[in-house]
């Protein structure tokens, strides 16, 4: 593997942030959460983690979407597709 590829596949896993995105979704009443990884242009430019997900929602219904979280004084958004 090239150092370019290793690169860009080590900076894309810290833009993901499985925790809290699992703790946001379980605090707005999602359930069944399937964390699919990073989401390209998901999330605005102060966000720096952005977690898709599949899940079911608190009316349940199945939804998917993104997580989008800052570092530090940015609470969560979570994005419906």
């Amino acid at each position: 593997m090239s150092k370019f590829a290793f690169l860009v596949l080590a900076l894309l896993a810290g833009c993901t942030n499985e925790s809290g995105a699992t703790r946001a979704l379980q605090g707005a009443g999602y359930t069944h959460i399937k964390l699919t990884g990073y989401r390209w242009l998901s999330c605005g430019k102060d966000d720096t983690y952005a977690d898709g997900f599949e899940a079911i929602g608190p009316t349940g219904g199945k939804v998917s979407g993104t997580v989008c979280a800052g570092l530090m004084f940015k609470g969560s958004t979570i994005r419906l597709d």
